[in-house]
């Protein structure tokens, strides 16, 4: 620990230590000491500065106005954007926001109920190691400098990544490692609890998953320490609050009044709004005789809606049933759907319950690759999975805009989900746009997005390596007794009133995808361990139902979707096929209607839905790069130019070569204009190739060959 002062004569205090095998330093007081709070994360040479500020409460809010956002500075990697045009950071990259995302989840949960102040935290990554991922300190950074700010919150967090590098967890991996990993896990969680799992892997088992879980959530405890060091040394002020809960005894008239009528509330979704529409018309009647038509009930229903809650819980825990009156491992109906749409490359609809996913999967060339450029990448993108949820979805009216971050963040976990069972690009030299419309939410949308675009991308052709699909479970607890249930594929019902939103994708190999959420003061891995072996079972029902209808990818892709073809070329002759200034390559696409994409080793990618176009492309960028071959005939080959020594012939573009007046005919040939003229078209051998790569040809050696087949003929 340390300490010296400022240029403004304030402390400067930090507090270093080991974390992961690299020394982590938090440190106060240097920057920013005019926000509430602020931390500066030092991990090698990754520096991330936090800011956190607390606000007054706000009035007639009814959910806690916590903002978490994780800025990007493309001068921390030493780089200026590679946009021609905006040089400046703009809008979050989709990177950025599920950063932000990442750091909210395990945070929220940690402050009262009830609390309405405004609380505002602000990451900015300043300095950036390209090996040691900055998202997991700035969390450490984000939790410390909400410590210092003296807010109830019940913290500290910490976390940590997990990659599986040759069969063996590791401990945060550099980047470079994390692209050979079979695993990237991110947990984080308090000292006694994990608040928090994000996960994607090529079909790691549970078990596996757990014991790098259990190893997470060893490995992050000195980041916990370390900010109990720093709240210690600077000396927190704890900041005094008001919860905003309904008053006891509103609670206690309308549970009074519910108490013989709640009960009566379970059914499907439609008949369970209906039955809740009417009570809660019901309660309001009651209460405005009861207090007078000028009377205000929102606390009432606030009330009302806590006490709907409370008796989806208790019936859960109590008589084993659910809202919907399935018990804790039955799944919805299933219904699935493919090739609903008739131009599209491939689609499908899969519903379940009362969630339904429409998803339409996009074929292109591989010069269709997204360009990835951040602070951390600058990449290519093959893949890519996009999820929309607009207000009709769920009977609600919003204005529609651009991707909300749940919208995002839904996007991703299904892409991870999907992605470890993709094909190599070498084996299908394509890239894919799936896109996943949400057309009804009752639980569970990003699960549905995940099914559905497996059937997709199945519809379309796309060897996957494996089916895939997804469930999610949730978790009620009673603190009291410690008894807890863990439910199958949870409704909205559920999500709202229970303790945890648990994700789980992947393969009847394993999972490749994991999301877990909780609104508690975290669980244990023994229930972690429960919930992913009852999520295993799950997800194999729902995979049966949707390989019953499509039970492998389409051997033929859409008549509409591009065909790919490959052929491999002299990486010197990219130049003569590309022209100069792009010339030939620009004719060659106009005039044949295929696309064409080049890589420097020399592949090259022609695209096109029309197989004529293919060949005509292959055939003209053949006859570019294609090699003089000796003792080769090629007809028709033009004159070029008549000398007194002989005539010039062009074998192919780019390659001319010399008949000697001698190698002109059988007979004796005085001058080469007797014999042909520039523009002719004459049969000729390729007979040798000289030491310093001329051609020599001959004409009366072809004649001779071809009068031979001739005859034989």
């Amino acid at each position: 620990m340390s300490e010296t002062i400022n240029p403004f004569g304030k402390k400067i205090i930090s507090v270093s230590g080991d974390f992961c095998g690299r020394e982590l330093t938090l440190e106060t007081g240097r920057l920013a000491f005019q926000a509430g709070a602020s931390v500066t994360a030092r991990y090698g040479d990754t520096v991330v500065q936090a800011m956190a500020s607390v606000g007054k409460p706000v009035q007639g809010l009814d959910f806690f106005p916590l903002s978490v956002d994780y800025e990007e500075r493309f001068y921390a990697a030493g780089k200026i954007s590679g946009s021609r045009f905006i040089k400046r950071e703009g809008r979050p990259s989709e990177e950025a926001i599920l950063a932000g995302r990442l750091i909210d989840r395990p945070i929220r949960p940690l402050f009262p109920k009830g609390y309405r102040n405004e609380v505002q935290v602000i990451a900015m990554v300043i300095s950036l190691d390209p090996e040691l991922r900055p998202d997991i300190i700035a969390m450490i950074a984000c939790s410390a400098a909400l410590r210092l700010a003296g807010a109830p919150f019940d913290g500290p967090v910490a976390g940590v990544r997990i990659g599986m590098i040759d069969g063996k967890l590791k401990a945060y991996p550099t980047t470079s490692e994390l692209a050979d990993s079979k695993l990237d896990l991110t947990v984080a969680g308090t000292k006694e609890a994990i608040m928090m799992v994000e996960a994607g892997a090529r079909e790691v088992s549970e078990k596996t998953l757990i014991e790098a879980i259990e190893l997470a959530h060893a490995v992050f405890q000195p980041a916990l320490v370390l900010q109990e060091q720093l709240a210690k040394k600077v000396g927190v002020k704890e900041l005094s609050y008001e919860t905003v809960m309904p008053d006891e005894t509103i609670q206690a008239a309308v549970e009074a009044f519910l108490s013989k009528k709640i009960g009566d509330t379970r059914g499907n979704q439609e008949e369970r709004d209906v039955k809740i529409s009417a009570l809660k018309e019901e309660l309001i009647e009651h209460f405005t005789k009861q207090l007078g038509e000028d009377a205000h009930l929102g606390e009432h229903l606030e009330a009302f809606e806590i006490a709907i809650k409370n008796e989806v819980r208790r019936s859960i825990l109590e008589d084993g049933l659910r809202p919907d009156n399935r018990k804790p491992t039955d799944i919805r109906q299933i219904s699935c759907e493919v090739g609903v749409l008739p131009r599209a490359h491939g689609s499908s609809i899969f519903t379940r319950g009362s969630t339904q996913a429409l998803n339409v999967t996009t074929l292109a060339p591989l010069s269709y690759v997204q360009l990835i450029d951040t602070m951390e990448e600058n990449t290519q993108r093959r893949f890519f999975h996009h999820y929309n949820m607009p207000g009709y979805a769920s009977g609600e009216i919003k204005r529609l805009g651009s991707s909300s971050r749940r919208e995002i963040g839904h996007s991703a976990l299904a892409q991870r989900a999907l992605e470890a069972v993709l094909p190599e690009e070498n084996d299908f030299p394509y890239t894919i746009r799936t896109v996943t419309e949400i057309m009804s939410s009752n639980g569970s949308t990003s699960m549905a997005a995940a099914c559905s675009g497996c059937l997709s991308l199945m519809d379309a052709g796309v060897p996957l390596k494996a089916p895939i699909s997804g469930i999610a479970m949730g978790l009620i607890t009673d603190p009291a007794s410690g008894k807890h249930v863990v439910l199958s594929d949870i409704a909205g019902a559920e999500d709202f009133a229970g303790d945890m939103d648990f994700k789980v994708a992947g393969t009847s190999a394993g999972v490749t995808a994991l999301q877990m959420d909780i609104k508690v003061h975290g669980i244990t891995p023994e229930i972690m361990g429960k919930a992913l072996e009852q999520a295993k079972e799950g997800r194999a029902k729902i995979l049966s139902d949707m390989l019953s209808v499509l039970p492998e990818p389409r051997k033929e892709l859409s008549p509409y979707a591009p065909r790919v073809e490959t052929m491999q070329i002299n990486p010197d002759k990219i130049r003569e096929v590309i022209g100069k200034g792009g010339e030939t390559i620009q004719r060659i696409t106009g005039e044949t209607g295929a696309d064409i994409d080049i890589k420097d080793d020399g592949t090259i990618m022609i695209a096109s839905p029309d197989k004529k176009s293919i060949d005509a492309a292959r055939q003209w960028i053949e006859s570019i790069t294609a090699e003089p071959e000796v003792g080769k005939i090629y007809k028709d080959a033009p004159v070029v130019s008549v000398m007194d020594f002989g005539a010039f012939v062009q074998v192919m573009p780019g390659k001319d070569g010399l008949v000697h007046v001698s190698e002109m005919s059988e007979e004796r040939v005085e001058r080469p204009s007797d014999v042909v003229k520039e523009g002719d078209k004459v049969n000729v051998k390729l007979v040798a190739i000289d030491d310093r790569g001329r051609l020599q040809l001959s004409m009366k050696a072809a004649a001779r060959e071809l009068n031979n087949e001739n005859g034989k003929k």
